[in-house]
């Protein structure tokens, strides 16, 4: 998929235009909202946290290479294979090799972002393998053909009478949307068969631990553990930049994860999986397979983009920007919405495909105000913009746009003259203090702009009057 300047407008307002769907979008993220500042207040010093957080990330990307071999050596030393994927095309070939190799038919999928990233459920599906998502909000995307709407939330825009439509034609049985009780017991009952016949459980993995080589689950539901324990073969999709040195780091990652995500202390489950099943435990795999990603990630390392690396992914940015609150998240066109989708998604996919994804900002900087780590979001799509420009991604009317603008402002005579000739061509569009247009030519769209002044900035200051 591409999503141009022009392409992300035409879907922000089909958003837009679907009151219901802005209803559950403020909703939702309106309730993130207020749930984690109410969390963040009750953290003893949370900035001080925060400013300790920025600083580990910082320094362990800084040193990544060596942090990663360390985990590497702590995971194999633990029972686990860990295997490196240079990108989404190999990371698919090697779950699909794991796959086969032990002739699995049917693989459970706890939540993973970095899976939907590589479109590792096509990639299964190809290879003869069944892919059943078990997180709720994943499984009922899933059944609508739809990819994430939200990074924690994947299925905000689903409404309870959807959610029941699809159940009941799943089901064959008729299913009143106002009974939740009975549509969660119906998901339980469906999904748990899924979990007992399951050879393979793949989930991703929200950090992961060098210093003993564990893989950390943060999870609301339980479906996790039932991914990563009932099924022989568990595989973990983890991005190579979810390493944290130590279990003191990762206690601070955990800290601001969930209260910045949620709005929760600690999320239900958080589980630490450390290579396979030993004698005596009572579940667990056999194999575990850890599958470090790279794809794209490693060339951020040491340019002005390597601070994207330190996200870690708690939507936190998505809540308290103004412009996902309205777009929806199918407005990116990639699993990675709001203003870190933003950036990554050019970043990982082709700034050419996504050029107009930096543009889907307003600057306004609420989102590098609740970063947990600090990421200056707003720097970065301003980078973006200019590496548009310096590579020739720009439309060509844009373009001759811009640069007629530039080269009439940078002549005094010509700037005045044009906005002389702008006030007289705009009088018989005025009135009451605005310029009445025709929609399809109104820059401001739906809102009325202000009419120009009848004397410039610089006739008053020249007049003495100021």
């Amino acid at each position: 998929m591409t999503v141009s300047t022009i392409e992300f407008r035409q879907f922000a307002a089909a958003a837009i235009a679907d009151p219901r769907l802005q209803g559950a979008l403020e909703g939702a993220t309106g309730k993130f909202r207020s749930a984690r500042s109410s969390a963040l207040a009750e953290l003893p010093d949370a900035d001080a946290l925060r400013d300790h957080f920025k600083a580990l990330r910082a320094a362990t990307l800084a040193r990544l290479a060596e942090h990663l071999a360390t985990f590497e050596r702590n995971a194999s030393a633990a029972g686990a294979q860990v295997h490196w994927a240079a990108d989404g095309a190999a990371a698919c070939r090697i779950v699909a090799g794991i796959a086969k190799q032990h002739g699995v038919t049917l693989a459970a999928k706890s939540k993973s972002m970095a899976s939907e990233e590589i479109h590792l459920n096509q990639a299964l599906a190809a290879a003869g393998v069944e892919p059943v998502e078990t997180d709720l909000g994943e499984w009922i995307i899933q059944l609508a053909g739809d990819p994430p709407y939200h990074i924690v939330a994947p299925a905000i825009h689903k409404t309870r009478q959807q959610v029941a439509e699809m159940f009941s034609e799943l089901t064959g049985e008729t299913l009143p949307a106002d009974d939740i009780p009975r549509l969660t017991a119906v998901a339980r009952r469906l999904l748990r068969a899924k979990f007992l016949a399951a050879d393979m459980g793949i989930s991703g993995g929200n950090l992961a631990v060098a210093e003993t080589g564990s893989v950390v689950l943060v999870t609301n539901e339980g479906n996790g553990r039932m991914v990563t324990s009932l099924p022989k073969v568990h595989v973990a999709v983890v991005g190579i930049e979810k390493i944290a040195p130590t279990w003191d780091d990762a206690a601070a990652w955990l800290a601001l994860l969930a209260r910045s995500a949620t709005g929760q202390p600690l999320s239900v489950y958080t589980t630490a999986i450390t290579g396979p099943a030993r004698p005596g435990d009572p579940d667990g795999p056999a194999e575990v397979h850890i599958v470090l990603l790279d794809n794209g990630r490693s060339r951020l390392l040491g340019g002005p983009f390597e601070e994207a690396l330190q996200c870690i992914r708690c939507s936190a940015c998505l809540n308290i920007c103004p412009v996902y609150r309205e777009a929806g998240g199918h407005a990116y066109g990639s699993p990675y919405s709001g203003p870190i989708g933003a950036v990554v998604t050019p970043l990982i996919y082709g700034l050419e495909q996504f050029a107009g994804l930096p543009h889907a900002s307003s600057l306004c900087g609420a989102c590098l105000d609740v970063c947990p780590a600090r990421i200056d979001l707003p720097r970065m799509l301003l980078e973006l913009r200019a590496e548009e420009v310096r590579r020739g991604i720009v439309p060509a009317p844009e373009s001759l746009a811009e640069r007629a603008v530039a080269w009439g402002m940078g002549h005094e005579r010509l700037y005045q003259l044009g906005a002389g000739l702008g006030r007289l061509a705009a009088k018989p569009f005025t009135q009451d203090g605005y310029t009445l247009l025709p929609e399809r030519v109104n820059p401001a769209q739906e809102r009325r702009l202000p009419a120009l002044a009848p004397r410039s900035f610089r006739e008053i200051w020249a007049s003495g009057e100021l």
